[in-house]
């Protein structure tokens, strides 16, 4: 009797193309889930590592809701690099990852393949009818969510006619070794860069009756081993952070299976004894039944099991890791620390990066500001070249920003993620215009004030400072306002105007009183000292923007506490040498 054949063609298509429609379904579910649901997932991250094992649960949570463990590590690395979050808290949250990532083999053990094209066709009408923005990606996830079910019902159909070959029967029994089937699981898993493919192949499989048990549960342990390459090699270039995480991943992953390996066969007859049966069934039929579902609540034991025992060792692996990725050596001159591509795919926490950078920006124009009145007034040609070195860097910054914020407003964002995108592109746009103020303006009159041989004297130098003093005070609020969206210190930048203008107006009328006074070049002294005050005023007319886009709209009211009002209560800043 001759033996069974079969079409090679026929299972390749199906094979290929269920693998395809699955891999492409979960990319489309997890970027959409990233768009509408990124900014929630965030904050639950926020909120929930306090601890290890809060920490452990919010990575399990977000991992299970965006089926994206590479997803939930990005939002790690984005809080650890802003300061939000330890490595070691870190730890406890890639550990949980690893938990949220077993909600595919559970959902997929449900033979729900039936509803694949129903999910599909509802995804794609909510797509097409809907008009906001978050309704157009829920029915991207639907449709993402149904192309994998679907995926799923055609690698089905096309492994049935591999009951009755013998080479594949052979293959299977042969493959019965742990070390074989955890082997091919993780040269598979490192071909197809999924472990989730891989888990979903080896149910289907099962479902077939081609495997037994403990083969799938070697060809998982090999899929958790295999996931570790698309880590690195996603980690490469990376920010250090992001490294740290991959190599958490991996001495996670990789020691797990080494742990569980030896006990391949007594988790099976463990996981046999808690999973449900079917009694009326035998043979091929009673393995396709009670397989799928035995191998998912296999994938989830291992993952909790490893995730209790790495649990309690968060810090010495955190010291283990911090040696093995060691700090990278800072470049020479100014660059962006948070604009990295990596972000790029997650809005929300491409825009928390922007934020964090458009701090530093404001950071640099606050230095600058605070020498610009000694340049302006006392400096040197010494102390111009320095400021005009100072500016060059804020350049540079602002350069880099609007070049992220470009890209990024190509991507797909949600509200209220494009007007958020609008508000950083205008801050940083008023960030520049205060370097720029004070390169073209301020420096300009330093150099007129010393070619003209201009003096300006000690009372005028008060005066003049006093408006500098609430200049300063009012920029530094802003600065608070966009690190820490303070309102209160928004509202306090905002309402700076009435101060500033009053101490620009009694200055003013000292100068003006000044005009009668016999000193040599007082026409002159008079220009450079008016400028000065208009300087400062457009200065605090850009502070006060940047100020506002941190309010919610509507809201400018507010008790602000009264600034300094006397050169007594800050330290000189025109006393201060530029290169302190």
């Amino acid at each position: 009797m001759a033996s069974p054949t079969i079409e090679i063609g026929a299972l390749v298509t199906g094979l290929g193309g269920g693998l395809a429609l699955f891999l492409f379904g979960m990319r489309q579910m997890t970027d959409s889930l990233q768009t509408v649901a990124g900014s929630s997932m965030k904050n639950l991250l926020a909120r929930l590592t306090a601890n290890r094992f809060t920490a452990a649960l919010a990575g399990a949570i977000i991992t299970a809701v965006i089926q994206s463990s590479s997803v939930t590590t990005v939002l790690v690395v984005g809080f650890i690099s802003a300061g939000l979050l330890t490595f070691s808290q870190s730890i406890g949250v890639i550990i949980g990852a690893n938990v949220g990532t077993t909600i595919t083999a559970q959902i997929i053990a449900f033979k729900v393949y039936q509803y694949g094209l129903l999910m599909i066709a509802s995804g794609f009408l909510i797509n097409i009818t809907a008009k906001g923005e978050k309704w157009k990606q829920w029915g991207m996830v639907l449709l993402g969510l149904g192309m994998v079910f679907f995926g799923m019902e055609l690698m089905s159909t096309a492994t049935v006619p591999l009951r009755e070959w013998p080479p594949f029967i052979d293959a299977m029994q042969n493959m019965r070794s742990p070390l074989l089937s955890i082997l091919v699981g993780l040269v598979f898993t490192s071909i197809v860069q999924s472990s989730s493919a891989t888990t979903g192949i080896v149910i289907v499989l099962a479902s077939q009756g081609l495997i037994s048990l403990e083969s799938g549960i070697g060809l998982i342990f090999g899929a958790n081993v295999g996931t570790c390459t698309t880590v690195i090699l996603a980690a490469f270039g990376r920010p250090r952070e992001a490294v740290q995480a991959a190599w958490v991943h991996v001495i996670f992953n990789v020691g797990g299976v080494l742990l569980w390996m030896f006990f391949i066969y007594p988790l099976a007859d463990l996981v046999r004894m808690i999973s449900p049966t079917a009694e009326n069934l035998t043979g091929t039929a009673r393995l396709a039944a009670d397989t799928p579902r035995q191998i998912a609540n296999a994938h989830t034991l291992f993952n909790v099991g490893n995730a209790l025992l790495f649990i309690g060792f968060t810090g010495p692996l955190a010291k283990l890791v911090d040696r093995l990725v060691p700090k990278r050596k800072v470049p020479k001159g100014i660059c962006p620390l948070y604009l990295d591509e990596m972000f790029l795919e997650h809005p929300s926490m491409a825009l928390d990066q922007v934020q964090r950078e458009l701090v530093r920006l404001a950071e640099l124009d606050q230095k600058m500001l605070e020498h610009a009145f000694r340049v302006a007034t006392v400096g040197t040609q010494r102390d111009i070249r320095l400021l005009q070195k100072a500016e060059d860097d804020v350049d540079t910054l602002h350069g880099a920003i609007i070049t992220y914020l470009a890209q990024l407003s190509q991507k797909n964002l949600v509200a209220p993620q494009p007007t958020q995108l609008h508000q950083y592109f205008a801050v940083a746009n008023y960030l520049e215009n205060v370097g720029d103020v004070i390169e073209n303006n301020v420096l300009t009159d330093a150099e007129k004030r010393m070619r003209k041989g201009v003096a300006i004297s000690p009372a005028t130098i008060d005066v003049l400072h006093t408006v500098h003093l609430k200049v300063c005070w009012a920029f530094e609020r802003a600065i608070d306002a966009l690190r820490d969206q303070d309102q209160q210190a928004a509202c306090d930048a905002v309402e700076s105007k009435t101060i500033v203008n009053e101490l620009a107006e009694k200055a003013t009328a000292h100068l003006a009183q000044r005009l009668i006074a016999y000193e040599p070049n007082r026409l002159a002294a008079f220009k450079v000292e008016t400028d000065i005050i208009e300087n400062l005023k457009r200065i605090n007319t850009l502070t006060r923007r940047v100020a506002r886009l941190a309010l919610p709209e509507g809201n400018t009211n507010a008790s602000a506490p009264q600034p300094p009002d006397s050169p007594a209560q800050h330290p000189p800043a025109y006393q201060q040498s530029l290169s302190e």
